[in-house]
């Protein structure tokens, strides 16, 4: 068996890196439409996670810790990111981030990364925004959801200083790489679950700044009146876009790369042959 096949219950580290290149490959490849669709169902179903959040806050009607508190909120949180991850829909942070991986080997254009990365924005955004209409009418109605606890999740979000959200937003990227990337090296489903759930799990316990989360945790509080305002969104939402982007392309699909590509490998290895060659 050669070196480079599966061992026990992970893949090698270079069929992770192909693996990741083909499948940013088919996203760069699909059509537009079909991207956006799927764009807008993973802004949707990341956004159950502060829908999770707002209901533990609401049900437990306090904590007896600031640790308790993040630990159950950053559980249900990352519920969201399973159904996102495991789903296989496009969210910016997610798989969309290795699609930097094709560039770096020449197999796709940086002006096709940047198309890419448009279309699933904007429609990330729109299933946020909808989800968090959702979440401002049905919430309260239902009475599953005060409208103080948007106030206390944005609260956790909004008041830093631009170079905070920036750093914040990179150590959330950087986890949503990480969270792609251990997927792909995972070879069952149950260890898939666990690994997106502790990587993203991560994200909430900081909290750190995830653009898309963040978005639907800050619309529902301006949706529900907790004094978020559209000024303090845009801003937010741009220093945390740059820097989820620098977090998962730079410390996890280029540094990744980097580590083949210094070794004097190639990438673009069809493992299909190299398999039969070995048998």
């Amino acid at each position: 068996m050669s070196s480079d096949e599966p061992t026990g219950a992970t893949l090698s580290y270079r069929r992770i890196l192909e693996q990741e290149m083909e499948n940013a490959l088919k996203e760069i490849n699909r059509p537009a439409k079909g991207v956006f669709l799927s764009g807008i169902s993973a802004g949707l179903n990341v956004s159950f996670g502060a829908l999770f959040m707002g209901m533990a806050l609401t049900y437990a009607g306090g904590f007896s810790s600031s640790l308790v508190q993040q630990a159950v909120l950053a559980a249900v949180s990352s519920v969201g990111f399973v159904f996102v991850i495991l789903g296989q829909t496009e969210l910016f942070t997610a798989h969309t981030t290795m699609a930097v991986i094709p560039v770096l080997d020449g197999r796709a254009t940086l002006r096709e990364l940047l198309g890419l990365w448009g279309v699933v924005y904007v429609s990330n955004l729109v299933g946020c925004a909808l989800f968090a209409g959702l979440i401002a009418v049905l919430g309260p109605a239902l009475g599953i959801v005060q409208p103080s606890a948007f106030a206390t999740i944005a609260e956790a979000v909004v008041p830093y200083p631009w170079w905070v959200i920036l750093l914040s937003a990179v150590v959330a990227g950087w986890l949503m790489g990480l969270a792609t990337w251990l997927v792909a090296a995972s070879l069952d489903a149950i260890s898939r679950v666990v690994l997106v759930l502790l990587t993203t799990a991560a994200i909430g316990f900081g909290p750190f700044h995830h653009a898309l989360l963040g978005s639907t945790e800050m619309l529902a509080a301006m949706f529900l009146g907790q004094g978020v305002t559209l000024a303090e969104f845009a801003t937010v939402l741009a220093w945390t876009t740059i820097g989820n982007a620098v977090g998962g392309g730079v410390f996890v699909a280029l540094l990744n790369y980097g580590h083949v590509a210094l070794a004097g490998e190639r990438v673009d290895v069809d493992f299909d042959a190299e398999t039969d060659a070995s048998d």
